[in-house]
């Protein structure tokens, strides 16, 4: 089991930049890979972001060039940096733990005004 905690996120005009946090409870070295998915009202939760163990990362199309996956191993933490943010950012960002855990945290809430 891991549980998982997300902050970091808040309200900021379209443009500004947020740093998301995912801090587990236990060490991530041995966790497959490490997702951000996000949530907007009336939408299915997608894929924003991972990195893999081997520190490999990949990100959605909508947000390639502008935020940066990464993790501290040592905190047994993840971040998103997202910069130049949009309004079509807006939206719950959860934080997953894939194998072994198949775990979730409770998301943050990230608002992005035009």
């Amino acid at each position: 089991q891991v549980q998982l905690v997300e902050s970091g996120g808040g309200l900021v005009q379209a443009g500004g930049s947020l740093r998301l946090s995912c801090a587990a409870s236990r060490s991530i070295i041995d966790i497959s890979a490490m997702d951000w998915y996000r949530q907007a009202p009336g939408k299915q939760r997608e894929l924003v972001a991972l990195i893999t163990r081997a520190g490999t990362t990949n990100y959605a199309d909508s947000v390639k060039g502008r935020f940066t996956i990464s993790r501290d191993n040592a905190l047994n933490t993840v971040y998103l940096q997202m910069n130049r943010l949009k309004p079509e950012d807006t939206a719950v960002y959860y934080c997953y733990a894939t194998y072994p855990f198949d775990s979730w945290g409770q998301g943050t809430q990230v608002t992005v005004s035009a």
